[in-house]
């Protein structure tokens, strides 16, 4: 009996707990995007971009009647 009463007392202790604590509170879901935030692209910064394995590369512009090479390194003029 005694055995029961200690299982019941720390089942009961430890539901209170748990309906009491606020380790994921619930945010509302109509937030506005402060000022504050700056966005990238994906991280890298202006100018940059990720490649296929997840590294920052640079994005080349190329003018008009050019195209960029097989890993945007280079610029190549259309034909």
């Amino acid at each position: 009996m005694k055995l029961l009463a200690v299982v019941a007392f720390a089942a009961g202790l430890s539901l209170a707990a748990i309906s009491t604590s606020q380790a994921m509170p619930l945010a509302p879901l109509d937030q506005a995007v402060s000022a504050d935030t700056i966005r990238v692209a994906g991280g890298c910064g202006p100018g940059w971009h990720r490649g296929p394995y997840g590294g920052c590369r640079p994005m080349y512009n190329c003018p008009p009647g050019w195209h960029s090479g097989p890993f945007g390194r280079h610029c190549f003029r259309n034909w």
